[in-house]
């Protein structure tokens, strides 16, 4: 019995400690499931941080989930097959950069500029696109699944054989864009600008 109640006070001592980070010992509370993580990563020379500045970064498959970049500078960066889920790219420039099969699924890319970016068969499913612009963009055969994309500019984007399934297109700018293919079951477009785009459900 008293081997027992000896195990029992010595786990009782350790859980505060085990429970605790690195974090928590220096002062700093961190609630038990981070949303974004705001760690500096280096992957390939680049110094991976919000504001970083790694144009034409090669950052093929690189697992980037969580990470905040919000305001990097990240043009004609290789980002094929990266996990990007939950990461935080708002206010990003991803000009020309490459996406193809990247996993964006829930990113924040409110205000990001992707004009010109590849982003063929990339997940951007639940993505947060508002205000973002992918003129030109591919984006053939992405997903776009029940992504927030209010206000965003998609002019001459190429979206034949996209998933934008209940997608919020608000508002958005879809002139000259290419459709063809795409799945657009409840796709929301409410006052969006559709002047010469191909295969945009122009009875809406």
């Amino acid at each position: 019995m008293k081997r027992f109640l000896a195990l029992g006070f010595a786990l009782a001592a350790a859980l505060p400690s085990l429970a605790a980070s690195p974090d928590d010992a220096a002062g700093t509370t961190i609630p038990a499931e981070t949303p974004l993580d705001t760690a500096p990563l280096e992957w390939r020379g680049c110094r991976l941080q919000p504001g970083a500045d790694c144009p034409g970064a090669d950052l093929r498959h690189a697992p980037l989930k969580n990470i905040d970049l919000h305001g990097a500078r990240l043009r004609g960066a290789k980002l094929a097959r990266a996990d990007l889920r939950h990461a935080n790219l708002q206010g990003a420039d991803l000009r020309e950069a490459e996406l193809d099969a990247a996993d964006l699924s829930l990113a924040f890319l409110q205000g990001a500029r992707l004009d010109g970016a590849r982003l063929r068969g990339a997940n951007l499913a639940f993505a947060r696109l508002s205000g973002a612009s992918l003129s030109g963009a591919d984006l053939s055969a992405a997903s776009l699944e029940m992504a927030w994309a209010n206000k965003v500019n998609l002019q001459g984007a190429r979206l034949n054989n996209a998933n934008l399934q209940e997608t919020k297109l608000s508002h958005a700018n879809l002139r000259e864009a290419e459709l063809d293919g795409a799945l657009l079951r409840y796709t929301i477009l409410q006052d969006t600008v559709m002047d010469g785009c191909h295969g945009c459900p122009h009875d809406w």
